[in-house]
């Protein structure tokens, strides 16, 4: 495990250190929320900042992994881009629970109404500019990696593009959930069993990032099958979104 710390440490130490201080800060948080009362809409406010915070960790360092193949590109940039938005998301929505208060959907006051466009913002430039990486992974040459392997990377960066994109439709909609915010939810992530849920799609589509390359690299190794995978892992998050739209619980089927 040390021995995997270091190597991934050496092939983007920005994003490492990032994506650790993210997983150290989600360990903390939920730590906290053993404790504490403090809840927003009936569920306990820490709960969503400890999720940002796993999230926003998970992708560093899997983004940090990826971009140390691209070899002989000034990837400042795309690191600084990364840590000053993503990591606004979790402060502010770490800040905001501790408030006792919503970070999205809160249009309670002007500031509040304008943070969240800074989020929704923040969240677009991260999110372009890893599509950017992903159209290096496209031009690049690397000869040292498996075709399926390239591949696997490739379609991961773009299905989770397209994916955190779909917080769009969630933002346009005023809550994650289509239908009644009432009914059973899953512990802690608190998704409906009972409504439409656009988290869902979210979420699936954009682990496509790590669920793909890990799949090509030890399971699959053929880039047939690596395509195959990545247009069924699509389908079924569009499946998921559809659903969702209809107003229905993916877990109620």
């Amino acid at each position: 495990m040390i021995d995997f710390l270091i190597t991934l440490k050496s092939r983007n130490e920005v994003l490492f250190y990032f994506g650790m201080l993210c997983l150290l800060s989600a360990a903390l948080l939920f730590v906290i929320s053993r404790f504490s009362d403090l809840q927003v809409n009936a569920v306990n406010a820490w709960y969503k900042p400890v999720k940002f915070a796993l999230s926003m960790g998970l992708f560093s360092l899997t983004m940090g992994w990826y971009t140390g193949y691209l070899t002989g590109y000034n990837l400042t940039a795309y690191n600084r881009t990364v840590v000053a938005c993503l990591g606004f998301e979790v402060f502010y929505v770490a800040f905001q629970a501790a408030r006792g208060q919503l970070s999205h959907y809160n249009t309670t006051s002007a500031l509040y109404t304008s943070l969240t466009v800074m989020m929704a913002l923040a969240a677009l430039a991260a999110t372009l500019f890893t599509g950017y990486i992903g159209v290096l992974f496209c031009t690049g040459k690397f000869p040292g990696l498996p075709d399926y392997y390239v591949w696997a990377i490739r379609l991961g960066i773009f299905i989770f593009v397209v994916f955190a994109l779909e917080g769009a439709v969630i933002g346009a909609n005023g809550s994650p959930r289509v239908g009644s915010n009432e009914g059973k939810v899953l512990p802690f992530l608190n998704w409906s069993l009972t409504q439409g849920d656009l988290r869902t799609a979210h979420f699936i589509g954009m682990h496509a990032l790590q669920v793909l390359p890990l799949l090509a690299y030890f399971v699959l190794k053929e880039v047939k099958a690596v395509l195959f995978l990545g247009l069924i892992y699509s389908l079924l998050a569009v499946f998921c979104l559809v659903y969702a739209l209809n107003g229905k619980s993916l877990f109620s089927i």
